[in-house]
């Protein structure tokens, strides 16, 4: 029996695992169709496509353990649950996107300075079927999204609007081949899908890893928070403050409060979870109440006496509430 928390580590989210198993499917049957007509046209611009492809197969297989693992209660060694390998999953998958995409780049060159000849019919079929493909599934992403919020489906969204685009980009490159009879259009087409998966990818892992570093999440003003605590009866000061993202919308919070010895502690810690519920939606809070002559923190402690003593106002803060 794990400990009680009175806000749940777990994601329930029924629509979005509907959603990874549809596209899932969808995805991997056109990926083995667009990698043998990629080979048998001898297509980079489809080959480079089929990449990004396997790619979305392996990251969406990512983002399904990612979200039955969050669906797991959670227990004495993993007290957050597994909330977190939603974040993991997600920053897999787009350093595995700008791998990908490097390989692309490299092969495009290699194209570029030796050409090849081209199936344009067969090119032309498949990269038209896989247009329709891409955009059922974009759709049916964008309105997951709509109902649940995660990462994994955000990133499975980018990977397919990327590839609608390649998609757009291969027929483009074989109706350019076909009326100007120039090879090259094909390898530069690929580049500039290899261009559109990097960047995605380079996206994905960037907000990935800024949730693993346990930065502040952007969607926050950590001075705005302060400002509204030390604004609650009882409080004199906040320090060592705390904010980050357990996982896309579940956030955590912690923060030393000096408090008035006059007021009852348990009413100020009542009214500062109540004004951060309220004012910022964070419901997953752990506030200290403190004296400064008992908790001085040093010389920060010895420094708020001073100042109260004098009456002079706490000035602005360091990023833990420091001067």
């Amino acid at each position: 029996m794990y400990d009680y928390h009175h806000l749940q580590h777990v994601k329930k989210q029924s629509r979005s695992k509907k959603t990874l198993w549809i596209t899932l499917l969808l995805t991997l049957f056109f990926t083995i169709v667009e990698i043998v007509g990629g080979l048998l046209s001898n297509s980079l611009a489809l080959l480079s496509d089929s990449a990004h492809m396997v790619s979305d197969v392996i990251a969406l297989g990512l983002s399904m353990t990612a979200i039955y693992m969050a669906s797991r209660e959670p227990d004495s060694r993993y007290t957050f649950g597994y909330l977190r390998f939603e974040i993991i999953a997600s920053f897999l998958n787009g350093l595995a996107l700008a791998v990908i995409s490097i390989g692309i780049f490299i092969e495009g060159i290699r194209r570029f300075l030796h050409p090849e000849p081209i199936n344009f019919g067969l090119m032309l079929t498949i990269a038209s079927i896989g247009l329709i493909v891409n955009i059922i599934l974009t759709v049916v992403l964008s309105r997951s999204m709509k109902e649940e919020d995660n990462l994994n489906i955000r990133s499975a969204l980018w990977h397919f609007i990327g590839d609608l685009l390649s998609s757009v980009g291969v027929i483009l490159s074989a109706l350019l081949i076909l009326l100007t009879g120039l090879l090259w259009f094909d390898p530069l087409i690929s580049l500039v899908i290899a261009g559109i998966i990097f960047t995605g990818g380079a996206r994905i892992t960037r907000e990935a890893y800024l949730v693993l570093m346990e930065s502040v999440p952007s969607s926050f003003d950590l001075e705005q928070i302060r400002q509204s605590i030390r604004e609650v009866e009882g409080v004199e000061d906040v320090h060592e403050m705390h904010l980050w993202a357990v996982s896309t919308d579940h956030y955590s919070l912690t923060a030393h409060v000096f408090a008035d010895e006059r007021i009852q502690p348990h009413c100020i810690i009542l009214a500062i979870n109540d004004t951060l519920q309220k004012n910022f939606g964070i419901s997953h809070s752990t506030v200290q109440i403190e004296h400064a002559r008992i908790h001085p923190h040093g010389e920060y402690g010895s420094a708020f006496l001073l100042r109260k003593r004098s009456g002079l106002r706490p000035p602005s803060s360091g990023p833990l509430g420091r001067p």
